[in-house]
């Protein structure tokens, strides 16, 4: 159980952007166009902070005012607020990014942005009608990142990341089941909507 618990804590939802702007810098750094190099480390943080540190922050907030009663949110009325004010928080995010800088929807950098957003939303979206597993709509979601950037990359610098991705994505929805927090239904329901909809974007915006 205690290995479980560190498995959903390393590879929470809200670190997905991370962990896939970090890949993409430490091994197919071209993919960030037009961000140069030397500013990816400070970009990344800048991610970090406004996908992960803020959002976080605020659901300590929704806790502490009594909105939810766990972090956790195991029930699935409780992740309808906390949800769409992470899906409105992206979205704001990848709008400044958009309207503030030089970055325009030509840019790789912007329509990781935006598939990123559209994950945030289908999770809503589908919370609003049944309780999925947005750990495995997250890992399943950069499985269908990973898998059409193969064709581009050079060297295949991006095959065994991938093959590991999808190992863990297994290992994650392991030990999601085995926290007993959802079942497998629900596992099966958010891998599904997670990789289809990044999957299917990567073809549509690239």
């Amino acid at each position: 159980m205690l290995v479980a618990r560190i498995v959903s804590v390393v590879f929470h939802p809200l670190l997905l952007a991370t962990y896939l702007f970090g890949l993409l810098a430490f091994v197919f750094p071209i993919a960030l166009d037009p961000l140069k190099e030397e500013g990816q480390m400070n970009f990344i943080f800048l991610i970090f902070c406004v996908t992960f540190l803020f959002p976080a922050l605020n659901v300590g907030i929704f806790k502490t005012f009594g909105s939810i009663r766990t972090i956790s949110m195991v029930d699935r009325h409780e992740r309808i607020i906390p949800f769409s004010f992470i899906t409105i928080l992206y979205i704001v995010v990848t709008y400044l990014f958009y309207t503030r800088t030089r970055i325009g929807v030509q840019d790789n950098l912007l329509k990781f942005l935006i598939i990123i957003d559209a994950l945030a939303l289908v999770g809503t979206v589908a919370t609003y009608f049944y309780k999925v597993s947005i750990h495995s709509l997250a890992i399943c979601g950069l499985i269908g990142i990973l898998l059409p950037l193969n064709k581009i990359s050079e060297q295949n610098a991006l095959f065994y990341p991938t093959i590991v991705t999808i190992i863990l994505a297994g290992v994650v929805m392991s030990a999601r089941l085995q926290l007993n927090v959802h079942t497998p239904r629900e596992v099966m329901i958010g891998s599904v909507l997670g990789f289809m909809t990044s999957f299917v974007l990567m073809f549509f915006l690239f």
